[in-house]
């Protein structure tokens, strides 16, 4: 589930990553695995070849890409936080962290 994001958020999220592009996500989010970490960004891309090469850049593994529904990759901790800024999301970035 998804806590934070409106329907129209998760909507255009699912149109931009079924188009082909690099598309963000973020919303709050519980995992006992992963004690401190508050959110999780999703990275998607229904090109999976764009997908992998772009998480390459940041030493994300083919492996980690999460097929179910939407292809990506989730982000949480200092590697969410550090990919946000870089790729622009401050949008995203300042909901959440500031």
């Amino acid at each position: 589930m998804a806590l934070g994001v409106t329907r129209a958020e998760l909507e255009l999220w699912k149109e931009r990553v079924i188009a082909g592009k690099i598309a963000f996500l973020t919303h709050y989010w519980k995992d006992e695995r992963f004690p401190g970490c508050k959110t999780v960004t999703k990275a998607g891309c229904a090109d999976i070849e764009k997908l992998i090469k772009w998480g390459a850049n940041y030493g994300l593994k083919p492996e980690w890409i999460d097929y179910k529904h939407y292809p990506h990759f989730d982000l949480f901790g200092d590697f969410e936080r550090r990919i946000l800024l870089n790729e622009g999301q401050l949008q995203q970035y300042n909901r959440f962290y500031a």
